[in-house]
């Protein structure tokens, strides 16, 4: 057993500091700093770090755990900052969100009340066109809930190793760092093999996340009095601070995680606790002292709570997300965090009946964390039976009207690679139209289908949703990994298309993947390149305008105010990409753009309702009914191109 005791130490304090901006960085979207992500595992080896020695020094000296205590005080520090944001998020989103969105905040805050919303997330299914779990008020509290784990966990872990070893006549303190190592590595080979399979489990379960913890347990294993040398400590230090800096600035949400990435922000947080441990002058030790770090250090865990609802709130509820206005947010959750910490957090900690009364401090506990989930499972069957009131349901039901073609299976999204083609009208027909794409070109569907509703013709349906037409393999972070069955599925359908020689191919695309110039222009060129051959003519359909808020909700928000709900369509990126795209369809003589938006977006203006129709099923797709409404004016638009769409007329 080390002789080095944990007392305050500023660099951790600072560490917490310099973790916690990281993960507001990252959730602001400041650029640059996608990767801010890692403040999490930082967070998660200091835990380790202090647990572990708590706990091993408490065995190694009394044979025993106080269970009580350590749970107690866990509580102590950790459930009333918890629960406080719990119920003022709670309430805000009750008061401000539609009954649509509030069902599963309600579900995640039920989870986040008994430390379970890692599972939550982990567990959830997931649908293309509900909303994913960033639009959650609560996804911030997975890690807290990984952390409750393994303070649930590792105390009995660690006291069965100290009885198995004390049965084989083995000394604890020399032994109880196997054990260690042993978790550390299992959990490590687990989470890199399971991270590109299943990256929600990797993610956010907590037997995947134990390497980390176990790092920090195991830096109580090294020699406190190595590295003494000022210059041995400041170098340990500094290449710890640049390794969790360089992951932030390397790691931008486009690659699997954690597997083998998260090593580098880990072992940088160990390097800077570890130069930290003998004690004395060093120089990242210096800056994560100076008053600011050691500031934020202290608000951290509140900070943490406040920063992701306050973000998140303020783009579900103003319909906005500029620049500066996640800085105000960001400066409203500090505030928040202080208020907090200073009129919470930090009383209730010093409180000694904590301890003094264990027995009935903990069943108190309990009894208060599985009132705020029955709360929660209130709130939200409060917000179901909303929905069914006819007044909301109309604005509910809008979410649900989406084209037939998913309903029959024509999609299977990342499920599998199968190309399912859709058929509509007679086999016999003597011309055939076909859509492609992924679900910007099917959204499309119900208005094609009118305008090809002729004699003679057929239509034939293939997409796959979130599968640019663009020759190009990328990581899809949705799933957490490569999205290989959009470059099969693309394959083998452009394959199917060009055997079957339709007279018109009606091809479709979203216009925001991260693809640069290149990429969107030869990528395309290479679609183009393996039908162009095979089609009479072929329309690459201009992705379309969306909203910067979900259409239904905004309208049930404001009980159907259309004007409410209305944004200046502005988005230079989609114009860089268009423009990108239209190059390379000016290589074929046989194809075209068709640019559709002003008939979603007249004028630039988008509404989520229009002329009485609700326009827009979520914030980028329209509904089913409304793109029936355009069949005709959609057919007006092809018509002029009469070698292409022949007897239409």
């Amino acid at each position: 057993m080390a002789e080095y005791r944990l007392g305050f130490r500023g660099d951790i304090e600072g560490l917490r500091a310099v973790a916690i901006l990281l993960v507001v960085a990252a959730h602001a979207r400041m650029p640059g700093l996608a990767g801010g992500f890692v403040g999490v595992d930082v967070f998660f080896v200091l835990s380790g770090f202090l647990i572990t020695g708590l706990l091993v020094r408490e065995v190694a000296e009394s044979g025993r755990i106080d269970f009580a205590s350590f749970y107690v005080r866990r509580l102590r520090r950790l459930m009333p900052a918890l629960l406080l944001m719990l119920l003022v998020v709670c309430a805000m989103a009750a008061r401000t969100l539609a009954p649509s969105q509030t069902v599963g905040q309600a579900d995640a805050a039920a989870m986040a009340a008994v430390w379970l919303s890692n599972f939550y997330f982990a567990l959830g299914r997931l649908d293309y066109f509900s909303a994913g779990a960033d639009a959650n008020l609560f996804l911030h509290t997975w890690s807290l809930g990984v952390e409750e784990q393994f303070y649930l966990v590792w105390p009995a872990l660690l006291l069965g190793t100290w009885k198995f070893l004390r049965r084989s006549g083995l000394a604890f303190d020399r032994c109880w760092k196997g054990a260690l190592l042993l978790v550390a590595c299992a959990s490590l080979v687990v989470s890199v093999v399971l991270t590109p399979r299943s990256p929600s489990l990797a993610f956010y379960l907590m037997p995947m996340r134990a390497w980390e913890f176990a790092l920090g347990g195991l830096l109580w294993a090294l020699p406190a009095s190595a590295g003494r040398a000022g210059w041995g400590r400041s170098a340990l230090g500094c290449i710890g601070l640049a390794c969790i800096i360089g992951a932030a600035l390397w790691l931008d949400g486009a690659e699997p995680y954690p597997g083998w990435r998260a090593m580098l922000p880990a072992l940088g947080a160990a390097l800077v606790i570890y130069a930290g441990i003998s004690g004395g002058d060093n120089l990242p030790g210096r800056l994560l002292a100076a008053s600011p770090m050691q500031w934020l250090g202290r608000i951290s865990y509140a900070w943490y709570l406040w920063h992701w609802p306050v973000l998140l709130l303020g783009r579900l509820v103003l319909g906005q997300d500029t620049a500066m206005l996640r800085a105000t947010e960001v400066g409203v959750s500090l505030l928040l965090a202080w208020l907090s910490y200073r009129c919470v957090e930090l009383p209730l900690r010093h409180r000694t009946w904590w301890l003094t009364y264990r027995r009935a401090t903990l069943l108190g506990s309990l009894g208060i964390m599985v009132l705020a989930n029955v709360m929660a499972v209130r709130w939200h069957n409060h917000a179901s039976d909303a929905l069914a009131r006819t007044d909301v349901k109309r604005y509910a039901d809008a979410h649900m009207d989406a084209p037939v073609i998913y309903s029959m299976g024509c999609d299977d999204w990342y499920q599998s690679d199968r190309v399912n083609i859709c058929a509509f009208g007679s086999r016999e027909a003597e011309h055939t139209a076909v859509l492609m794409g992924d679900s910007i070109a099917g959204q499309w569907f119900p208005a094609v289908a009118r305008a090809f509703d002729r004699p003679g013709w057929r239509l034939l349906v293939l997409t796959k949703s979130s599968c640019p037409m663009v020759d190009e393999s990328f990581f899809y972070a949705r799933i957490g990994r490569e999205y290989a069955e959009c470059t099969r599925w693309r394959a083998a359908a452009l394959g199917q298309v060009a055997a079957i020689k339709p007279d018109v191919l009606l091809l479709g695309t979203v216009s925001t993947n991260d693809f640069t110039q290149t990429q969107w222009t030869e990528g395309t060129a290479r679609v183009l390149d393996k039908i162009s051959g095979s089609v009479g003519h072929i329309f690459v359909l201009r992705g379309t305008p969306s909203l910067p808020f979900d259409g239904p909700d905004c309208l049930a928000r404001h009980a159907g105010k259309a004007g409410e709900c209305t944004a200046i369509y502005k988005d230079e990126h989609a114009e860089q990409v268009f423009a990108w795209v239209s190059a390379a369809v000016s290589r074929y003589g046989n194809a075209s753009m068709a640019d559709f938006n002003d008939l979603i977006c007249p004028g630039s203006v988008c509404h989520a309702a229009l002329d009485g129709r609700i326009v827009f099923r979520d914030s980028q797709h329209m509904t089913a009914s409304y793109a029936d409404s355009l069949g005709d004016r959609v057919a007006a638009r092809l018509l002029p191109l009469k070698e292409a769409v022949g007897s239409m007329q």
